[in-house]
């Protein structure tokens, strides 16, 4: 289940990774990389980090695959419907909830504690979102006041507590990514933040 919600995230952040490179006007090319490093930024950073290898799109480059099918489908769906104004959040917001539970089911099954766990999932769920931000100039929505990567660490929480819990583990993945997507979507749909925290004047 780990591997097919995997290659939907894939999917999904190669999408949104499309969007942003048509968006800042870049050609094939540019959108291919720029789709690649959204989609599979994350997860390679977290398997450097946690000393898988070969590193998952190495070992089977169906994800691989996957970002070129959705690429095209994209660009293909751009130039025949309109764009939904919030199209590019929503498909980061998907990508962010599935990426962060089964980021965090790997660090899990790698016998990281708990913090760890949430760390290596948040990282995993928004780290392709950075390095595309960071490529089209744009300030990382991990790095602004967005509800961004605290969604992606309540729902690790709520996928921790529920695997703890035997009579409703079976559930701990779903709602997890529930959690996650759901507080994202509603924080993109109500224009909801976090406060800012500046420097005392």
């Amino acid at each position: 289940m780990i591997y097919a919600l995997d290659l939907i995230a894939v999917a999904v952040f190669a999408a949104s990774g499309t969007l942003a490179a048509m968006a800042a006007n870049m050609d094939p090319v540019g959108i291919f990389v720029l789709a690649s490093v959204t989609a599979i930024g994350g997860g390679t950073i977290r398997d450097l980090l946690l000393g898988r290898h070969p590193i998952f799109w190495i070992k089977d480059p169906a994800p691989l695959f996957v970002i070129i099918g959705s690429a095209i489908f994209t660009v293909a769906w751009t130039q025949l419907l309109p764009v939904p104004q919030h199209a590019l959040l929503t498909a980061d917001a998907l990508g962010l909830a599935l990426f962060a539970i089964t980021g965090a089911q790997i660090a899990e099954v790698k016998g990281c504690s708990p913090l760890v766990v949430i760390l290596m999932g948040t990282l995993t769920g928004s780290g392709g979102g950075v390095i595309r931000d960071v490529l089209t100039a744009r300030v990382p929505l991990l790095l602004r006041a967005d509800i961004y990567a605290s969604a992606a660490v309540a729902g690790i929480v709520v996928y921790l507590v529920l695997r703890a819990i035997p009579k409703l583990s079976q559930a701990a993945m779903v709602s997890g990514i529930a959690v996650v997507a759901i507080t994202r979507l509603l924080a993109v749909a109500f224009d909801l933040s976090l406060p800012a925290l500046g420097m005392p004047k």
